[in-house]
């Protein structure tokens, strides 16, 4: 496999000079210009990032990386940490959410232990790329070494490696009791903003909680003293295991041109971490929705993304992704299927001046 600087060093920026023959295809289509908005906007993107001209949505997946965080035991969630393999085994069951609103896009969830605190056997839908038994409490010291943090995200470059042949479209989502505290650590380092300004709830806890939260990521920055300028070390800093593998697999997607909808605020740091080592990503990126945490609208300014829909989601899982990859799919068979005004013998706009 290659190493992390290879991967980066091979993706390439978007190729834009089909953009006005896609443009002109999208403009010819029975309807005024631009009347189906970002569904024309999220064809014209799929193209561009593919290479292809008319191209069909058949293989479809949502990466749901797990892992466990040292940091729940400063009482940071309101569920424990033994949700986390408990739900990575409704995962496989499919009675997740993900599962239900994957099920409905025609997508398959492989769900990934990157570092759960549990020992699974192996199973079908469930990747094992394990880095270690849950990260270290970030409130005492550092999440991870920078050799597991780099490993981490070669373990989501690999998911990618591994299924990549005539894979479509890939979704990122999460699981893991604590993981807002470091996505929230990680756009607070990155961006520079008060860790106040960017802390929620997570898993819905209350104002004292809350309170403790904001304390306990500032005190993980002054014990860390992470480098904003090395996203490498914010994720080893402060970071988790399954942001690492978010990470890796946005990589991934952009190194073999594969478009990646991006779930809620967890996914968002893990796509976030991608675009600080190659800012490049960025193109290849849909950012599915605004989530309810309040630190995702910073991350998806520094990411430059307008995300597709705002539900109020907080539960993660991949599921906004999930709706985000219908998205894509209803603009590309907009762009597929719908008429021409020559094939379906309708009038184009009056471009004649009348004159009074």
């Amino acid at each position: 496999m290659k190493t992390l600087h290879e991967v980066i060093k091979n993706i390439r920026p978007i190729d834009h000079s089909r953009r006005n023959t896609i443009q002109a295809k999208l403009d010819d289509l029975t309807k005024p210009q631009g009347s189906l908005g970002r569904l024309e906007e999220l064809a014209m993107r799929y193209c561009l990032i593919t290479g292809k001209d008319k191209p069909v949505l058949r293989n479809k997946i949502i990466f749901t990386c797990a892992g466990d965080h040292g940091v729940t035991k400063e009482g940071v969630s309101a569920f424990p940490a033994a949700v986390t393999p408990q739900m990575v085994y409704n995962f496989l069951r499919g009675g997740a959410g993900v599962n239900v609103l994957a099920r409905q896009a025609g997508a398959r969830v492989i769900a990934v232990d990157m570092g759960v605190d549990h020992d699974f056997e192996p199973a079908e839908g469930l990747e094992i790329r394990k880095i270690g038994r849950g990260t270290g409490n970030i409130a005492a010291g550092p999440a991870m070494t920078r050799e597991q943090a780099e490993a981490s995200i070669m373990a989501g470059v690999g998911l990618v490696e591994k299924y990549r042949d005539g894979l479509d479209i890939i979704g990122t989502g999460d699981m893991g009791i604590g993981n807002t505290t470091p996505s929230s650590a990680i756009v607070s380092v990155i961006t520079g903003t008060d860790p106040e300004l960017v802390t929620g709830r997570g898993t819905g806890i209350d104002d004292s909680s809350l309170k403790s939260k904001v304390a306990t990521i500032k005190k993980a920055i002054a014990v860390n003293r992470p480098d904003k300028s090395d996203a490498l070390d914010v994720l080893a800093k402060v970071g988790g295991f399954e942001i690492g593998g978010i990470a890796g697999v946005v990589l991934g997607a952009a190194l073999h041109r594969i478009p990646v909808v991006v779930d809620g605020f967890i996914s968002t740091a893990g796509a976030l971490i991608a675009a600080e080592l190659c800012p490049a990503v960025k193109e290849y990126l849909v950012a599915a929705h605004q989530s309810v945490e309040i630190g995702h609208r910073k991350m998806l300014e520094r990411l430059e993304q307008r995300p597709l829909l705002d539900l109020s989601l907080r539960l993660g899982e991949g599921t906004g992704a999930a709706l985000g990859i219908s998205l894509v799919e209803s603009g590309l068979r907009i762009l597929a299927e719908m008429a021409t005004f020559s094939s379906a013998g309708v009038s184009e706009k009056n471009t004649e001046q009348t004159v009074l």
